[in-house]
């Protein structure tokens, strides 16, 4: 089986280093800074979208989007496993997926750069295919990603039936529905249950674990 996992928020709590990351850059740039605790809210769809989140709503123009981003990215490149960890769980749910033979997969809307890096460090020799946001490549919720992966894993449009995207948020719900992929709604990350549940969500998970026993059912 091809089991496709969103990263930040559902293999990794990567908010501190998120929002220490935009906050300095929103300062460098002569911006107000946030609580780290307001920071779950504002992500999602990739970082230049969190950026545009969390600029004054009277200053969210491409151009102060593009002169903060210039000054996260360097900082991110640097901090982004300060304070990044892997959900309770994951780890070994990672493990005993590989040595099942599942082909392991992630679909990021964080930057490629960033997302290879994190992956690769906190999960060597895991993941068979490690995709983020790519110039020039649509972010999800477009299905593109999926393609890739399917491309890069021999899977085909035909071969769904045998594919699991695994996410925490509504944007990953899209994805997977847009790419006609079951999906599997993990609780533990920056979308509550019941935003899960009120967007009709059909499988959500509260533990990592729960998704071997889906799997085996």
């Amino acid at each position: 089986m091809l089991i496709i996992f969103d990263l930040d928020g559902t293999l990794l709590n990567t908010i501190d280093d998120l929002g220490h990351a935009c906050n300095h850059a929103l300062m460098q740039s002569g911006f107000p800074m946030h609580a780290i605790e307001e920071y779950p809210a504002l992500v999602g769809n990739g970082v230049k979208n969190l950026i545009r989140r969390a600029l004054p709503e009277n200053e969210r123009t491409e151009e102060n989007v593009e002169r903060v981003y210039t000054a996260f990215v360097p900082y991110y490149d640097a901090h982004n496993a300060d304070y990044t960890r892997p959900y309770e769980g994951i780890v070994e749910l990672l493990q005993n997926l590989k040595q099942a033979r599942h082909t392991l997969a992630v679909a990021s809307n964080k930057y490629q750069a960033a997302t290879e890096k994190i992956v690769n460090q906190l999960f060597p020799g895991i993941f068979d295919v490690i995709l983020g946001e790519r110039e020039g490549i649509a972010r999800k919720p477009d299905p593109q990603i999926v393609y890739d992966i399917f491309c890069m894993t021999n899977h085909t449009s035909d071969t769904t039936s045998s594919v699991l995207y695994v996410g925490d948020s509504l944007v990953d719900m899209e994805t997977a529905q847009n790419a006609q992929l079951p999906f599997i709604a993990c609780s533990w990350g920056f979308v509550s249950r019941e935003a899960l549940m009120n967007a009709n969500a059909t499988h959500i998970i509260d533990y990592p674990a729960e998704l071997e026993q889906f799997i085996r059912s």
